[in-house]
């Protein structure tokens, strides 16, 4: 019999605090951090955001609400899974933004067993598909999960590939129960049977261009590393790529005609340094065991342009100079929102040059910062940069 979640559940506060208006990743992690709980963190916000200038508090989601959807999840046969509870993915716990919720349907083990992402174009040629399909199912084959994002083309060939051999993961950028593409409705369904799907967003949330980078972090932090498979040079596959560099996992590239456009972004990743792909094996052969021990040591890419646009993120800062330094004192904090009121502007500013002009303690500009993001005054970016809100 399906156990009916209780009020007091702590996977309940969890979930009320990640579905807070204003809180992503890195202010969960900053809350927790600084409050220890999740119940003592939502009994904070209306002080926190009261102190950033917000009129109102944050909407946070009541425990009825939470109850609610955690049913609906059951009744579709998934499960959430936390952030710090033992049934979360261990490698994409090590972002610094990683999801505090992940809904899941199917083996959420497989989350846990040595993966690699393969991505590439949604207008892919029939040669990509084909490269793809196979290399997927020779990787499936060797023991590996072949992770990637269940869009048309590149994405949809990779899951086939490993369905037919192995084990294959699903990260979406929507709900659950709104597969995307609709022609994928199946295709998603027997990835859950044979391997898992995972979503960041809510149960009924459509998918949007916003959301799409955000699925991108998960398919990457799931992964020792990835593969590109045909990606124009503004490609999403190279926000893909770009994120794994980030977090120090192996990058990987097919290469593709210098006549077709389609695979201009995949070749300058190997001009750039990525592995050059051509077989399972050469996958294989350069694949770490875990990031932490060879994929941190690699050169990174991008050096030599600009990186592909990423967008939505947040301060880099996983809240334990806040843990470690307790809570700042009253006018520390009040010298901080003032400094931060003549520094900060429209354009993007990085956290650490903030630090350093304000020549206020680093738990008080942090805190400072914390609150004003629970005000909606500013913006978090990535690379550890802000931007003040109009």
């Amino acid at each position: 019999m399906r156990r009916r979640p209780t009020p007091d559940d702590p996977v309940t506060d969890c979930l009320r605090l990640a579905r807070t208006d204003g809180v992503g990743p890195h202010t969960y992690r900053r809350l927790l951090a600084r409050y220890g709980s999740p119940a003592a963190a939502i009994a904070a916000l209306p002080g926190l955001a009261r102190d950033g200038g917000r009129p109102t508090p944050p909407a946070v989601p009541t425990a009825a609400e939470i109850a609610h959807e955690r049913e609906r999840l059951a009744r579709l046969g998934g499960r959430f899974l936390v952030l710090g509870q033992a049934d979360y993915p261990p490698l994409l716990a090590l972002l610094a933004d990683a999801p505090p919720v992940l809904a899941c349907l199917g083996d959420p083990a497989l989350l846990a067993r040595p993966a690699v992402a393969l991505v590439g174009g949604r207008n892919a040629s029939a040669n990509g598909v084909r490269v793809a399909e196979a290399l997927a199912a020779d990787l499936a084959q060797a023991g590996l999960v072949v992770v990637s994002g269940l869009a048309r083309g590149i994405d949809g060939a990779a899951h086939t590939g490993a369905l037919a051999t192995g084990h294959t993961v699903a990260a979406v950028a929507g709900g659950l129960d709104c597969p995307y593409p609709p022609e994928h409705a199946d295709l998603q369904r027997r990835i859950a049977e044979g391997g898992a799907v995972i979503a960041e967003a809510p149960l009924g949330t459509a998918p949007q261009a916003r959301h799409f980078p955000r699925r991108n972090r998960l398919i990457a932090g799931l992964a020792l590393g990835v593969v590109v498979v045909e990606a124009a040079l503004r490609s999403g596959s190279l926000i893909t790529a770009r994120l794994a560099q980030d977090a120090g996992r192996e990058i990987f590239a097919v290469p593709g005609s210098p006549l077709d456009p389609r695979a201009r972004g995949s070749n300058d990743l190997i001009r750039q340094g990525a592995h050059l792909t051509e077989t399972a094996a050469d996958v294989l052969d350069n694949l770490p065991d875990h990031p932490l021990r060879q994929g941190l040591a690699r050169a990174p890419l991008f050096a030599r342009g600009a990186p592909p646009d990423v967008p939505g993120g947040g301060l880099a800062e996983d809240g334990a100079d806040l843990a470690d330094a307790g809570e700042p004192p009253p006018e520390a904090l009040a010298a901080a929102r003032s400094r931060l009121a003549d520094l900060l502007g429209p354009a993007p500013t990085a956290v650490d040059d903030l630090l350093r002009r304000c020549q206020l303690s680093p738990a008080a500009v942090l805190a400072a910062l914390l609150e004003l993001e629970l005000a909606g005054r500013i913006e978090s970016l990535p690379g550890q940069r802000v931007a003040l809100l109009a």
